[in-house]
């Protein structure tokens, strides 16, 4: 052999797949910002779902509906949790191809009493949702999002702050000149989550001065809603800020929401392209990964499993079996190298910015602990698939061993006996309000998964 086939050398996909890839993930990267920007909370995220599928020719699936080979169908859980499946002409005892993302993101909850006013200003309280680095969301534009579910049973949409003639939101700072104390505080107390209050207006109403008061009146002549329907809502912030192209050669895309709509958008498209009918296909959007994957939403639920067990009743065969010869793709980010911060991160082992697709062996923190661990043989098998269509990916892990870690949706679905890993797109600055992936990787992921759904 020689050197260069004996020595594995990590390369980008500028490099190794050449400008006709390069041109295609520039305009992939197209729909997949207004995606993210017609989708910035799980419920948005999968209505959107629902409308690609249904152009793709896929009916509603209710539990209990006869299922056929040949069959394009989706389950929309509650409105927050989406599985797209087609039913393909192998045995289903041959397994489904699965792949699961999730649609929630860090972001700021809005409470079920949340509205007061202090010193000249109307606030709504919050409760943060996931693993926000709080200083990261005060003095931003923020936009309202969520519904109200009123007695009668009727369901009100919110979006407030996304159209150019809306107003927008904002959690106060503190000015530098009265901030030294807060300066010395460490980054993670420096904003404590009771501050977290949302500025929604300063104007009292004319009868008795109030500000609460005059909020409620125009929510009232917007929404035709009193305080107490508040107690029914699901409401929350998150950035207005809309998904732009990054940097001068327009490589990168910078938007609120990458982790994880960046893997659950490919895993969609890949099934709504695929046009081989030989295995059963499976993309599921979840909710709730964010917070634990826990309630009838999130991934602990036993949902999948009915679903499985459903496809496999209809087609005569055996629920255990078709588990056991499944193959899933946990479809999460993993953290990008980031030379600003080079003390957190083992390069050699780290995914780089443009350098294809993240196959990630295991997750979890110190020890593994907490955490699906792919077999050698499955990452052999995807190593052999890749190839056939020169698909770019790397090996990652998300950072030094003693410097945290994080885990992902893949440990509750291998729990199951299916062969399962993570699969990605490297981020900078994960979990920030505005977080940035390029192109090549997204698109690399989307070519992973479509190699994954046709071989």
């Amino acid at each position: 052999m020689t050197k260069e086939e004996l020595i594995y050398k990590k390369q980008t996909v500028y490099e190794k797949a050449g400008k006709k890839v390069v041109d295609s993930a520039f305009a992939y990267a197209e729909n997949y910002k207004k995606y993210l920007d017609n989708g910035k909370t799980e419920r948005e995220a999968l209505k959107i779902s629902v409308q690609m599928a249904e152009a793709k020719g896929f009916k509603e699936y209710r539990l209990g509906d006869k299922i056929s080979v040949g069959d394009k169908l989706y389950y929309n859980n509650r409105g927050k949790n989406l599985f797209v499946f087609s039913i393909g002409n192998e045995p289903i005892n041959n397994g489904i191809r699965i792949t699961a993302a999730h649609i929630d993101a860090p972001r700021i909850d809005i409470k079920q009493c949340p509205l007061y006013e202090d010193s000249g200003m109307g606030f709504f309280k919050t409760h943060y949702y996931g693993g926000i680095r709080k200083y990261q969301w005060v003095a931003t534009p923020l936009s309202l999002h969520g519904v109200i579910a009123l007695r009668d049973g009727s369901i009100i949409d919110v979006t407030v702050g996304e159209s150019e003639d809306d107003p927008l939101f904002y959690i106060n700072d503190l000015l530098p000149h009265l901030g030294q104390e807060q300066s010395k505080l460490p980054l993670s107390e420096g904003i404590k989550g009771e501050q977290l209050n949302i500025l929604i207006g300063s104007m009292p109403d004319n009868e008795d001065n109030s500000i609460k008061l005059n909020v409620l009146k125009l929510l009232n002549q917007k929404y035709g809603i009193c305080e107490e329907d508040l107690l029914s809502a699901e409401l929350c912030v998150v950035p207005a800020a809309k998904a732009r192209d990054i940097g001068f050669d327009r490589a990168l895309i910078g938007a609120y929401g990458h982790d994880d709509r960046v893997c659950a958008y490919p895993a969609l498209t890949a099934l709504l392209d695929c046009e081989d009918n030989t295995h059963t296909l499976m993309c599921i959007l979840a909710d709730k990964e964010e917070t634990g994957s826990d309630g009838p939403t999130g991934m602990q639920c036993d949902l999948m499993l009915d679903i499985i067990d459903e496809i496999a009743r209809n087609l005569g065969g055996s629920p255990a079996a078709a588990k056991a010869n499944s193959k899933c793709l946990s479809a999460d980010v993993s953290a990008a190298y980031d030379p600003n911060f080079p003390e957190v991160f083992e390069k050699q082992n780290t995914p780089l910015l443009s350098c294809g697709a993240v196959f990630t062996k295991f997750t979890g923190s110190r020890g593994k602990s907490g955490t699906n661990d792919a077999n050698a043989e499955y990452i052999g098998w995807l190593r052999s698939i890749l190839a056939k269509d020169n698909v770019v990916w790397q090996a990652g892990e998300l950072g030094k061993v003693d410097c945290g870690g994080g885990g992902t949706v893949a440990k509750y679905i291998s729990k199951h006996n299916i062969e399962t890993i993570d699969l990605g797109v490297p981020v900078i600055s994960m979990h920030a309000p505005y977080e940035v992936i390029a192109k090549v990787d997204l698109y690399e992921a989307y070519r992973s998964i479509c190699a994954f759904y046709k071989y």
